[in-house]
């Protein structure tokens, strides 16, 4: 590695809108998010599964195709 052209890293403090607090190394003092793990609703289950159907599925529908 070249010398003197990485930044130094620090601990950094994040806090998410949730509340939920926690540490990583960054080259940031502290951070500000809006989602984490604990509240992302990927992560939490909450995730709504929306299948509209494609352009083929729409003709068949339309013209009562199988």
């Amino acid at each position: 590695m070249k010398k003197d052209i990485h930044p130094e890293y620090i601990p950094c403090h994040v806090t998410c809108a949730c509340g939920n607090e926690f540490d990583i190394y960054t080259n940031r003092e502290s951070m500000r998010i809006e989602l984490c793990d604990k509240c992302h609703p990927f992560y939490t289950g909450n995730e709504k599964q929306i299948s509209a159907g494609g352009r083929v599925d729409k003709f068949k529908k339309k013209y009562g195709l199988k």
